[in-house]
């Protein structure tokens, strides 16, 4: 059994990574249905928050069927950050998550996210401020460091844990590199070997298979592993991973069926959050993830793009699902 804090969560638990503009209330609905074992907000400014941003406040809501879920928040002034979590705690989360490793210029370079890596003694300091404004378990998910000259994760990850973070999750890139090339997992691998560290350390990046996930786990050694882009548009990754780790067998991928079952619970649950017209609209950026790789999907995209209805989405689904069923099975 993995730890953190009071949090019980299962041997080898798989989490959903915070992602803008995508773990939202409605996409963490369906990776929990198909087995995510921990999920985190979006990232939410701290500046935001005490703006009382209605975006950074509607990022707040989070459902008991979720649980155990954190929020995450960013920032680069130790004021704010501790603010922002004595916000955050009165939404009664089960953790409190920083952000270090988003490589995004308009994070950056407000001395946030992963342009903190510049700095540890500051993010030291902004870690410490939160871990104090809040009863509840403080996480933090960073990367390698700045750049390959730079790499610090070894001091950063004893030096928060020093101060009272409960888990570390490690996207195994550095800000250069942002998502591309090769995450290299030694260094996660280094970090729970590393005696002095007693917290549980979770590994990020380029899971996108069960073979993947079993081989970085027996490989790399950390605690668990969490899952961002390998979930987008496909939220039965956390069930495959699961039931290839307990019989070694691949289940089959989704039917057409089961997508677009997926697509409607997603755009139902979005328009329930978000009112119909803003959850049809942030519904299109998830289509073309939901069939990626399967032939003849333009034409019925292009019809879910135009769609202005739940009405309307249904009506497709159904013609989708009867293309599909006569002309492809």
């Amino acid at each position: 059994m993995v730890k953190i804090g009071n949090i019980e969560l299962p041997d080898f638990p798989l989490l959903l990574a915070p992602m803008e503009d995508v773990s939202d209330p409605p996409f963490r609905k369906l990776c929990k249905m198909h087995g995510a074992d921990l999920m985190y907000s979006e990232f939410i400014s701290s500046e935001g928050l005490i703006r009382d941003a209605i975006k950074s406040r509607k990022k707040l809501d989070i459902f008991d069927y979720e649980r155990p879920v954190g929020i995450q928040i960013f920032g680069g002034d130790e004021e704010a950050m501790a603010m922002s979590a004595r916000i955050v705690e009165t939404v009664e989360p089960d953790l409190v998550d920083i952000n270090f490793g988003c490589p995004v210029k308009k994070v950056v370079c407000k001395g946030a996210g992963a342009g903190v890596l510049k700095d540890i003694d500051l993010m030291v300091r902004l870690t410490k401020a939160v871990v104090s404004s809040t009863h509840l378990p403080v996480t933090v998910k960073t990367r390698l460091g700045w750049d390959n000259d730079s790499i610090n994760i070894d001091e950063v990850a004893e030096r928060l844990q020093d101060v009272g973070i409960k888990a570390l999750t490690i996207h195994a890139r550095t800000r250069a590199q942002m998502y591309k090339g090769e995450a290299d997992w030694e260094h996660i691998s280094r970090i729970k070997n590393n005696p002095n560290i007693e917290i549980p350390i979770f590994g990020n990046g380029d899971i996108d298979s069960p073979e993947k996930a079993l081989e970085y786990k027996n490989k790399y050694n950390c605690d668990g592993i969490m899952i961002g882009r390998g979930a987008i548009g496909y939220p039965w990754i956390f069930n495959e991973i699961k039931h290839f780790f307990e019989t070694g067998e691949i289940l089959p991928e989704p039917t057409i069926s089961e997508r677009l079952d997926a697509v409607k619970n997603h755009a139902l649950w979005s328009v329930e959050w978000k009112g119909e017209r803003p959850g049809i609209v942030e519904m299109r950026q998830h289509y073309s993830n939901y069939f990626r790789g399967i032939p003849h999907f333009k034409e019925f995209k292009t019809k879910f793009l135009q769609a202005l209805t739940l009405e309307q989405i249904d009506e497709i689904i159904e013609e989708t699902k009867h293309f599909y069923v006569e002309n492809v099975n």
